[in-house]
């Protein structure tokens, strides 16, 4: 196993110049795929069927591939802007060298796969948001209005599933696209479950479970909703590189393990004014949350039924409850070793200390947060 503790400069170089190179292949895309668009409109409509499009199809697209939501970014630096370093390029650097280490056709036709893929799964991360805030509820993410609330949901919804199949033409190569459409399947299951919690039959059957029923039933749906958002990039670049299938096993239980650690992360903050910050006790209209199905192992107030057991009153019920701090910070612990276990299994593959080092710069943009609150709810709890 190579341990990460060689020198970053020159790894957070080259990861910038990853990112950057995916960005330049983004707005390629997206002048391709926005037509007048691309140069910011100029020029009327030449027919009602071209203003109808341009208002119906090139804006959503544009708005929602040119959104700066996404996965937390590098800070800029000169004052350019920043950028947000991809899986996909790791997984290039780790199996194909990094620039000082190779010059052969192979390595420069592999780019170019690697390339695409890049782009498409950035294109599919932001389909998602659109699905998935509209399926939440969500108006806003991250300060910015969701798609559906600028163009309304028919718009945000076929706006998404048209990029969809641009992402996947776009990938060209058979091997990414069979990876990518396996994770577009996946996401889709695990929102499905996602949202049977909001059901009273879902409640109705969570309350009645056992405890270890209830873990893995979160268990399974964030694998599939919060886990394939990790492995579908991955994923997606070592079917490419036609990587050997037992290290695509190892990488795609750490990404697991990483999504695990995610979404534990995603519920606890609801719990955490410190790092949920005006969000905080918001997502408390279903069942799908950890800290709640850990805290039902008490048996709900007798007068409650599950359809009650929602809103206010879970809300009430929750907070309340003399083990949440307990539970919050056993809860915490396990997401900081969950990213351990994970960074272990793919420190594990690395082929050399900068490959390591490029790894851990590219997940610590959200990694270290995990460990901010373990240590948040540590200090909380006085211990």
């Amino acid at each position: 196993m190579v341990e990460a503790t060689v020198d970053a400069t020159g790894v957070e170089a080259v990861v910038r110049g990853d990112a950057a190179l995916l960005e330049g292949d983004l707005a390629d895309l997206l002048g391709s795929l926005t037509g007048p668009l691309a140069q910011g409109g100029v020029g009327a409509p030449t027919s009602v069927y071209e203003a109808a499009l341009r208002r119906s199809l090139y804006g959503p697209v544009a708005d929602a591939v040119g959104s700066k939501v996404g996965q937390q970014a590098l800070p800029s630096t000169g004052g350019g802007a920043p950028l947000r370093p991809s899986m996909v390029y790791w997984a290039y650097r780790n199996y194909r060298g990094f620039p000082d280490e190779f010059g052969n056709e192979a390595a420069s036709a592999d780019l170019a796969v690697v390339r695409r893929a890049a782009v498409a799964v950035r294109i599919l991360l932001k389909a998602a948001v659109a699905l998935d805030d509209i399926q939440d509820g969500s108006d806003v993410r991250y300060g910015e209005a969701a798609l559906h609330v600028t163009h309304g949901t028919p718009l945000a919804l076929n706006t998404a599933s048209w990029l969809i199949t641009a992402a996947l033409r776009y990938a060209a190569d058979p091997a990414v696209v069979e990876s990518l459409v396996g994770a577009v399947g996946k996401g889709f299951t695990g929102q499905a479950v996602d949202m049977s919690t909001r059901s009273a039959r879902t409640r109705a059957e969570l309350l009645a479970a056992p405890h270890d029923a209830r873990v893995e039933f979160w268990e399974s749906m964030s694998a599939l909703k919060t886990g394939t958002l990790f492995r579908m990039p991955l994923d997606a670049a070592v079917a490419g590189l036609r990587v050997e299938e037992a290290e695509r096993r190892t990488l795609d239980d750490a990404m697991r393990k990483l999504g695990l650690a995610s979404q534990l992360f995603n519920d606890l903050t609801d719990f955490v004014p410190e790092l949920g910050g005006a969000n905080t006790h918001e997502d408390f209209g279903g069942l799908s949350n950890r800290v709640f199905l850990e805290l039902l192992k008490s048996a709900p107030p007798v007068e409650s039924t599950a359809d009650e057991l929602v809103g206010e009153r879970l809300k009430s019920y929750v907070l309340g409850h003399p083990q949440l701090e307990e539970t919050l910070l056993v809860l915490a612990a396990e997401a900081v070793e969950l990213k351990r276990a994970a960074k272990e299994a793919v420190h594990g593959v690395c082929r050399s200390d900068r490959s390591a080092a490029y790894f851990d710069v590219t997940i610590e943009r959200k990694g270290h947060l995990i460990d901010r609150l373990h240590q948040t709810v540590r200090q909380r709890s006085g211990t």
